[in-house]
């Protein structure tokens, strides 16, 4: 919910960072629960607490850089992931042909957003490891 008016504030001028900040966001929440929870779980507002650090337009490059501790190729990487999925999310979202404004279009936004969170979270889980097992 923190991220959602920076969020569209960014989007009309800034689209694919307005989305692809959010994968970040997963992808940091996923590292910081498997490294030091309990010491990130007691700040309120993780979003706030990332954002800044250094502010909303070099979020990206915290996370990667303090957070995932990325250097080098991974690094450059992982910037050309992320921006590529939130292009690819964004340009689905203008096919949906919805309303600037309206409660449709900012409901399919907030829904992309969670689903960016999602996959960051994910990519990261599996670059630390983890994987899914049938129970």
């Amino acid at each position: 919910k923190a991220y959602i008016p920076d969020g569209i504030r960014e989007f009309q001028d800034f689209p694919s960072a307005s989305l692809g900040w959010m994968m970040y966001i997963g992808m940091a929440v996923a590292k910081m629960w498997d490294t030091e929870w309990e010491i990130y779980s007691k700040i309120e507002d993780l979003y706030a607490y990332m954002r800044d650090k250094r502010g909303y337009d070099a979020m990206d490059e915290y996370i990667r850089e303090e957070v995932l501790l990325l250097q080098g190729v991974d690094y450059t990487v992982l910037e050309k992931v992320t921006g590529e999925c939130a292009s690819r999310v964004y340009n689905a979202l203008m096919h949906q042909r919805l309303e600037p404004g309206t409660k449709e279009a900012f409901n399919a936004y907030v829904t992309c957003l969670h689903q960016l969170y999602l996959f960051g979270a994910a990519m990261q889980l599996k670059r630390m490891g983890y994987y899914m097992t049938k129970m």
